[in-house]
């Protein structure tokens, strides 16, 4: 959690002349999406060692980034992919399983991720290798964008991190080596752009070979997030229920969650069986008054749309009926004509 509440003097003075020269030379500008709250400076801050100058070059590489990514810049291709409904959604989960699951105990969001399923070959040929890394972008950007802020408001706290979960079972080599080079530029994105937003990662269902795997992903990554790995074998069960509640974790991964509030709108999506609910519903805080603007979310609010139009048209005929209408409990009274 970063707040200014655990912050030394020295460190608040810091937080302060960062602020300023962020917005003296035009780097930061109020209504960002990357976020101006201290939280947001504070990530920049830990992840460079409070060093001011390399925090300020951190934060403007940043904002470059987000300006410039995929030519369009974050905010435009946030706009036009939404993270949790977009065309090649089912396809991408199906062969790169990674979703957005409730929270843990402290209130972070869970990230789970099976990559037993990896299988690129057969995602390239429903989605094209460009479609597929725009969506872990978005990804991404969700986490701090969406996830966070919504954590914090359910937890009544500021919430700045996330809980990953890899699951390996059934995880090979073959399948590393598939993913090797987006787990490498994945790795370089979050920890330049999106950095100290990851509290933990639990490694679950390790195989025998992961030794030899692991040296090949240490050097991606910074000793700091080393320092947060967490690897385990099959015998993970309770280890997790020590930091997530049993309702929101996974049935399959030892918890007792099958999302099944979900179940008749996830049919919609061709979601039918009850271990794949909880990778494809997006449960979690994030959900509550969210107004998605994929092609899903149209079509439902179309549906709505039409739907309340129908009851105004049946309201408006059935008040009109009665309005011209005669009561059948009223004699209809018939003047009698006039005598001379």
């Amino acid at each position: 959690m970063y707040t200014t509440d655990e912050l030394t003097p020295a460190q608040l003075d810091t937080l302060s002349k960062f602020r300023k020269r962020l917005y003296d030379e035009d780097i930061l500008h109020e209504g960002d999406t990357i976020g101006t709250d201290d939280g947001t400076l504070l990530r920049f801050l830990r992840a460079r060692r409070w060093n001011l100058d390399a925090s300020f070059s951190m934060f403007s590489s940043c904002q470059r980034w987000r300006n410039t990514v995929e030519g369009i810049g974050i905010d435009k291709l946030y706009e036009e992919m939404d993270p949790l409904d977009y065309p090649e959604r089912k396809a991408v989960f199906d062969c790169w399983p990674l979703w957005f699951h409730h929270t843990d105990k402290q209130g972070r969001p869970l990230n789970i991720h099976f990559f037993g399923d990896l299988d690129l070959p057969k995602l390239y040929k429903s989605c094209t290798p460009n479609q597929h890394w725009k969506s872990i972008l978005v990804n991404a950007e969700s986490l701090t964008r969406e996830m966070l802020p919504a954590a914090s408001r359910k937890a009544g706290k500021p919430i700045t991190s996330v809980l990953v979960l890899v699951d390996l079972k059934g995880f090979g080599l073959s399948q590393f080596w598939q993913m090797k080079s987006l787990a490498r530029d994945s790795f370089q994105i979050s920890q330049d752009y999106f950095p100290e937003t990851m509290g933990a990662l639990f490694i679950i269902n390790a195989p025998s070979g992961f030794a030899f795997i692991y040296n090949i992903l240490k050097p991606w990554m910074a000793p700091e997030t080393q320092a947060k790995v967490h690897i385990l074998g099959s015998d993970y069960k309770s280890t997790l229920l020590e930091t997530i509640d049993a309702s929101a974790l996974p049935k399959y991964l030892g918890g007792e969650c099958t999302c099944g509030e979900f179940e008749e709108e996830l049919k919609e999506t061709g979601v039918t069986k009850e271990n794949e609910r909880c990778r494809y519903s997006a449960a979690g805080p994030w959900r509550e008054g969210r107004t998605g603007w994929g092609p899903i979310s149209k079509k439902r609010a179309e549906r709505l749309q039409g739907s309340l139009e129908n009851q105004a048209v049946t309201k408006d005929i059935d008040s009109l009926n009665a309005e011209v209408s005669p009561n059948p409990l009223v004699e209809e009274k018939v003047e009698e004509p006039v005598k001379a």
